[in-house]
């Protein structure tokens, strides 16, 4: 029986990590995690194929259900370092300059996605982690305002496609045990992910 209420809200968001993201032999591997940002919000919205249904006795008697098909990751952050963005934009290394060029060169890897939301049942906070496997993020697009009487704070919108991931399952999603304290579902995820300290 549940310590908690039989539903949670959510209220919060935090600690987004990626990590490049390999296959093999339904296998996957991540490449070395690195905290993304500060996550201000998240919205995941999947893609399922239509449910199939068999009629019989004028009505139906039995339904298939749609399937993850795909879908779309929307994070927004306070904003990116250039680090984070070569990696989950794949630019190449600064010039010598110390200049960094986007154009042809850029070469986007598939990358998994990690974070935390937090939710409330019955008075009770909960943390829970979630990894999103295998996505591939999209020009970020930027937007700044002149400095005036007072501090206009602004953020940075990513968007990633979600796909299935090659393992048996074809898993695109990983959720994490409810946890009763953030730093053991920030544990968690960083253990799954493979961060090292």
């Amino acid at each position: 029986m549940s310590q908690y209420a039989p539903g949670k809200v959510t209220i919060g968001f935090s600690n987004p990590y990626v990590a490049t993201y390999t296959a093999a032999s339904g296998n996957i591997t991540f490449g070395t995690p690195t905290k993304l940002a500060r996550g201000v919000s998240v919205s995941l919205e999947p893609t399922v194929s239509e449910d199939n249904n068999f009629y019989a006795d004028d009505q139906i008697a039995e339904s298939d259900s749609g399937r993850f098909t795909g879908g779309t990751l929307t994070l927004t952050v306070d904003g990116l370092f250039i680090a984070a963005e070569k990696l989950i934009l794949g630019l190449p290394e600064a010039g010598e300059d110390g200049w960094t060029a986007k154009g042809d060169s850029a070469n986007p890897p598939y990358v998994s996605v990690g974070y935390i939301t937090k939710s409330m049942s019955n008075g009770k906070e909960i943390w829970t982690p979630t990894i999103i496997l295998k996505t591939k993020f999209n020009e970020i697009t930027k937007e700044a305002n002149t400095t005036e009487d007072e501090i206009d704070w602004q953020t940075e919108e990513l968007t990633a496609t979600i796909a299935r991931s090659e393992n048996a399952n074809h898993d695109w999603c990983w959720l994490g045990p409810d946890c009763t304290t953030l730093a053991d579902a920030l544990s968690k995820l960083q253990t799954k992910l493979g961060v090292k300290e």
